[in-house]
């Protein structure tokens, strides 16, 4: 233990050892999946910024430790970012530092905990929490891929809760479960409150399981996706999925959809790929949700664009995206960070972004909502979605620079969640793996089409109406927890400036009463 002590003395060690913690809640997302480790994985960082000497150094070991986090989380960016994918893990890192130097307050021996205090931590850290995952949910800073939450994406009872409160309760209680592990391993005086904070979560559990609504069933429709693979050249990909398509004829679907980038050329500049993709439809008897990828003819600058079309053609429903993805199709002060196109794959011109969302209606009485890309990771978008009448929700994406990278796989898996949270079935299309459908209770359907694979795949998915209490009620965990977190500052702040009574000093001696002596008589 004094080696250990001895160690961590030295603040470079210590700062990687904290960087090491922070690490470590990524093995419990795709492709890992190691889901139960979730809830444990946090324990680590959480200890070492109890130990830390001083408060200053909890800063620190926050700080190490959410670049840690944002570097594993987000490794496979490396090969076309480089040294800035540093540069980012670094900067956002910053956004945990004030979350560990609570958990030092709180859990510090030294500086009086007692059940009360550790009380509080279990209220106050999860709240920190998701304030850090509010504010890099901001586009801006990345968006919010890989909230906590999101590890759960698999397991019914956690996809039950998060159509009550969205991926934000699960991050909520994920963390809470890895504070009340730490004070039991760390703080045997305080397992009281530790233990209740587990029964609590373990009893929130089971009543959403027995309570939350289920999604109503509306029908069948069926649906098929279209996987090209990782092939070179618009002309060619375009040439792959319309061969694709061709065998769909027959099967009884509803909508076909390909995946981002889909197509390379704007169709009403190119009438004759618009015919193509007409007769497709035709033969299909469904119509087609592409996604075209290029300058607009009818204003300037390039969109990323999903456009229906039908047996005539484009039916005229069109989403341009929205959120775009920050270096990859813009730059955030190109003037100032334009740099970046010098050492990776940074866009060398921004996409213009889209106004508005869109529901889109494909054929008799379905209706389906657009999304592209990393959209999937903004709960509140497939929120908007549901609200405005989606039957479907559907997204379109790439991720061919990714192949042999977990990046699929977490993609894939945010449909999951957003079905749950909205009570909609999710079809999550993409150029190149990993695809997948699940239900409206984020179930998946049938087999997922891995990143290997090049082929179009039928699903007959179950439709559902009624509405979930997340989608009612919106982000309420969010807006509770900044709650808490302003209840806390004004407690703090009252305490800082209470007067304090100063302790009385020392009783003076009485004073002496001095008597003037009598006059003598002179001689």
């Amino acid at each position: 233990m004094k080696t250990l002590d001895r160690r961590l003395a030295s603040p470079w060690r210590r700062s990687a050892l904290a960087a090491l913690a922070g690490a470590l809640p990524v093995l419990a997302y795709p492709a890992p999946a190691l889901w139960r480790w979730a809830y444990v994985a946090l324990v680590p960082w959480l200890l070492l910024a109890r130990a830390a000497p001083t408060g200053r150094r909890a800063l620190y070991d926050g700080w190490s430790g959410g670049f840690g986090f944002m570097l594993a989380l987000h490794h496979w960016l490396l090969p076309d970012l480089n040294v800035f994918t540093l540069v980012i893990a670094a900067l956002l890192g910053v956004l945990w530092a004030p979350w560990a130097w609570l958990a030092h307050r709180y859990l510090t021996v030294g500086a009086g905990a007692s059940r009360a205090r550790v009380g509080v931590a279990l209220l106050v850290l999860p709240s920190a929490w998701l304030a850090v995952e509010l504010v890099r949910s901001w586009q801006g800073l990345g968006g919010p891929w890989g909230m906590l939450g999101s590890t759960q994406w698999q397991v019914a009872p956690a996809l039950r809760l998060a159509s009550i409160g969205g991926v934000w309760l699960l991050s909520f209680l994920v963390v809470a479960v890895n504070v009340a592990a730490a004070v039991l391993v760390a703080v045997p005086s305080s397992r009281a409150p530790a233990v209740a904070g587990l029964v609590a979560t373990a009893a929130a559990t089971s009543a959403a399981w027995v309570w939350a609504p289920r999604p109503d069933g509306a029908g069948r429709t069926r649906i098929a996706v279209v996987q090209p693979g990782v092939i070179d050249g618009v002309d060619r990909r375009f040439d792959r999925e319309e061969q694709l398509t061709r065998r769909l004829a027959g099967q009884g679907v509803d909508l076909v959809v390909w995946g981002e980038s889909s197509v390379g050329y704007d169709l009403a500049a190119r009438p004759d790929l618009a015919g193509r993709l007409a007769a497709l439809s035709r033969s299909t008897g469904a119509d087609i949700l592409v996604n075209v990828d290029a300058r607009r003819s009818d204003r300037p600058g390039i969109y990323k664009s999903s456009i229906l079309v039908g047996p005539q053609g484009p039916t005229g429903d069109r989403y341009d995206k929205m959120r775009l993805v920050p270096f990859g199709e813009y730059i955030p002060a190109r003037s100032l960070l334009g740099w970046a196109t010098s050492v990776g794959k940074a866009a060398g011109e921004d996409r213009r972004r889209g106004t508005e969302q869109v529901v889109m209606h494909a054929g008799p009485g379905l209706r389906i909502g657009p999304m592209v890309c990393f959209e999937t990771a903004f709960p509140d978008m497939s929120r908007r979605l549901a609200d405005d009448g989606a039957d479907v929700l559907v997204a379109q994406s790439s991720t061919s620079s990714f192949q042999r990278s977990w990046a699929p796989a977490q993609h894939a898996s945010l449909g999951a969640l957003r079905a749950a949270e909205t009570g909609r079935p999710f079809v999550h299309a993409t150029l190149t793996g990993v695809s997948a459908v699940y239900d409206a209770s984020g179930r998946r359907l049938g087999s997922r089409v891995g990143t290997g694979a090049s082929t179009a795949a039928v699903y007959e998915v179950p439709l559902a109406h009624g509405v979930t209490p997340y989608v009612r009620f919106g982000d309420w965990p969010v807006h509770g927890s900044l709650l808490v977190l302003v209840a806390l500052g004004l407690t703090e702040g009252a305490r800082a400036l209470r007067p304090r009574r100063s302790a009385p000093g020392p009783l003076a001696p009485p004073a002496r009463t001095v008597r003037e002596s009598p006059a003598r008589p002179g001689r």
